[in-house]
């Protein structure tokens, strides 16, 4: 009988397992006081990394000549939530950066000179939204950016992510959050935006970048996003989403992107990032999940009601999530496209998380945090602001998922670890801290 030969990715896997199953097992074995001091944030060390960081990089990361908006908003956002700010002379040179990568026909690219992209640009507004103030706010040019965001619209309701580049769900997010966030998004830039990215659901539940290809983690976040701030979430199969992100979350307690793919620290927020979003439009999951029986009635896990109550409990919803079944039903509506991030954030949690938070932040603690600073990717790996965003974006998600409201205090059993471990609230849209988004709101909406 020939024996199995086992894969590539099966011994990558046992390799990851093994070595994250070591640390859980020496945390395990510690004392309790010891067991503290482990999963403790190292906040002074991730600051002095992130600043050090803004401040000047080596030559190692020429590499990256096109991301450098991508490293503002990696660094300055981890600082953000780390409850830092950065000093007046940093501050001013990363708005004067930026400023420079904005382009004078809209947009920014990823250096100065640079072809404007929808990835750069979502990354410089997030990174001078972050940094606040009328300086960093009244640097954006909000007409040509919209000009911008109106050329790169692909007549398939998707758009480009940059002058003849390619089409995805990245693409539809980073204009959608853009134009959203400064106050500009319009029925021009939505019209079958939501077709497009119901189109990339695939057979699996999650979301993929086009049609046709593998759900995967950030194009779930990015199509799940989209699709509250266009007004169209319920035209998703949010049932068989949650089923396939659910099993995303593996026994080393992290996430991994796509399925059987190893974990990863950045899918932290990629994936779990998607689940307060979800906790926000359960009366929609709900409404999804009614089924009739022999007699007419409904029945909604469980509980015997009848459809004129189910559907007018699942009506119940906030501003910008309604029933529809088309763009057009949907444009009918008139609804303000830019108040309803204002309006998701506001709404009370509807049910607990659907994943398991405080593994999730073992995993981060004790698996992605470097002791000298920084996060990484999972063990054996190295330290970068990529993972140290999206690691420290997913432990405030966990942290904050248990409040019932925007200003409710975080509650005990959220927390892994002690409260000086507790990081700022984000909005679960944006990805921006809290507090940094109602000030663009603020601003923006003077007019």
């Amino acid at each position: 009988m020939e024996v199995p030969v086992a894969t590539v990715t099966q011994h990558d896997q046992w390799k990851v397992e093994s070595q994250v199953f070591r640390i859980y097992d020496l945390f395990g074995n510690l004392p309790r006081n010891a067991q503290s001091v482990m999963i403790e944030l190292q906040r002074d060390n991730h600051i002095e990394y992130l600043t050090r960081g803004l401040r000047q990089l080596p030559p190692s990361f020429c590499t990256l000549d096109a991301s450098r908006p991508w490293l503002c908003y990696w660094i300055v956002h981890s600082l953000a939530l780390l409850g830092e700010s950065v000093d007046d002379e940093l501050e001013h040179n990363t708005i004067d950066f930026l400023s420079r990568c904005q382009d004078p026909s809209g947009g920014y690219g990823g250096g100065p000179g640079q072809l404007p992209h929808l990835a750069t640009t979502y990354a410089a507004i997030n990174a001078l939204i972050t940094v606040g103030g009328d300086q960093a706010l009244s640097s954006i040019n909000r007409g040509e950016l919209y000009k911008f965001l109106r050329q790169m619209k692909h007549p398939s309701g998707g758009f480009r992510m940059h002058d003849g580049g390619e089409i995805d769900v990245r693409a539809c997010y980073t204009a959608i959050s853009v134009a959203s966030i400064l106050n500009i998004l319009d029925d021009e830039l939505v019209h079958n935006v939501g077709s497009f990215i119901l189109s990339c659901q695939t057979y699996e539940g999650g979301i993929s970048g086009e049609p046709g290809s593998e759900a995967h983690g950030g194009h779930t976040f990015c199509g799940v996003a989209t699709m509250i701030l266009i007004n169209q979430i319920n035209r998703l199969d949010l049932p068989r989403l949650i089923d396939w992100l659910v099993f995303r979350q593996g026994k080393e307690l992290g996430f991994q992107g796509r399925t059987n793919k190893l974990v990863d620290g950045c899918y932290s927020f990629w994936q779990g990032g998607v689940f307060p979003l979800l906790q926000r439009v359960r009366s929609i999951i709900d409404e999804q999940l009614v089924l009739p029986d022999a007699g007419g009635h409904y029945t909604t896990n469980g509980t015997h009601t009848s459809m004129t109550s189910s559907i007018s409990e699942a009506g119940e919803s906030f501003e910008g999530i309604s029933s529809h079944v088309d763009d057009a039903c949907h444009s009918r509506q008139e609804v303000n496209f830019n108040d309803i991030g204002y309006n998701f954030v506001k709404r009370p949690i509807e049910m607990e998380p659907l994943f398991h938070s405080l593994a999730l932040q073992q995993y981060i603690l004790l698996c992605s945090q470097e002791e000298k600073g920084g996060m990484k990717d999972k063990p054996g790996l190295s330290r970068d602001f990529y993972h140290t965003c999206y690691c420290l974006s997913g432990l405030s998600v966990c942290q904050h998922m248990w409040s019932d409201e925007e200003d409710s205090p975080v509650l005990p059993r959220a927390l892994m670890g002690s409260y000086s471990n507790l990081l700022e609230p984000i909005h679960p849209l944006f990805n921006v801290v809290l507090e940094q988004y109602h000030e663009a709101r603020e601003f923006f909406t003077r007019d």
